[in-house]
């Protein structure tokens, strides 16, 4: 009898051991679950702000067209400017890295800001008596890949040569040689289409045609 009861002490301490390590490695694995899930919930978290941050700037974000000038010369169009300002709540627009896509149905082509060439640029219009299109207001002579700014209003002094930055307020010509980028320039009744397309946020869209008479300087194009 002392036997039996020797054994069944032993099988108790055995049992009361063993459901500590089972409580223990339960324990162990029940925090290790929890911060894996807490890691994971921080990571979802940080993702899901920093997803809405870039929705709000897609969608707030964004340039507007609203103008668009044409010089004729020899009948042709052979340079034309794009108006543009930032949208309602728009973040800032770094012009260097905005882009101008334009299609004539034959030609198409990508332009961008060329910081290096200082004729590029120009801040002083009202100096030129407003004569957009005159060689004193700007070089015009961009290649087929870049385009040229003229500032209309930048009233806290963001946008200049180095760093072309548009904001609240703010408007701008973006300057194209259309006879460097489409062969001579625009004739008669040709379609043209584009958008300005800013680093962030919606492209400004535009398309028009070319007058059927080129019989004036100055046109109005969109």
């Amino acid at each position: 009898m002392k036997i039996c009861e020797i054994l069944r002490r032993e099988d108790i301490g055995d049992m009361g051991i063993g459901a500590m390590i089972v409580f223990i490695a339960m324990v162990l694995v029940a925090g290790i679950a929890a911060s894996v899930l807490v890691q994971t919930a921080n990571r979802l978290e940080i993702r899901a702000m920093i997803t809405g941050e870039q929705t709000m700037g897609e969608v707030s974000t964004g340039v507007a067209v609203f103008d668009i000038e044409g010089h004729v010369k020899n009948s042709q169009v052979d340079s034309m400017t794009i108006s543009i300002r930032p949208r309602a709540g728009s973040k800032d627009i770094d012009l260097k890295e905005t882009v101008i896509e334009m299609s004539n149905g034959s030609v198409k082509v990508l332009l961008s800001y060329n910081a290096s060439n200082a004729w590029n640029f120009n801040k002083s219009v009202s100096s030129f008596n407003g004569q957009i299109f005159s060689s004193y207001t700007l070089g015009w002579n961009m290649t087929n890949a870049e385009f040229g700014i003229l500032v209309l209003e930048d009233a806290d002094g963001s946008c200049s040569a180095p760093t072309p930055v548009i904001n609240r307020g703010d408007s701008v010509m973006l300057c194209v040689n259309t006879s460097a980028c489409f062969g001579g320039g625009l004739t008669a009744r040709q379609d043209i289409w584009g958008t300005v397309m800013p680093e962030e946020g919606t492209p400004g869209v535009f398309s028009f045609r070319v007058p059927a008479s080129l019989s004036e300087f100055v046109y109005d194009l969109y």
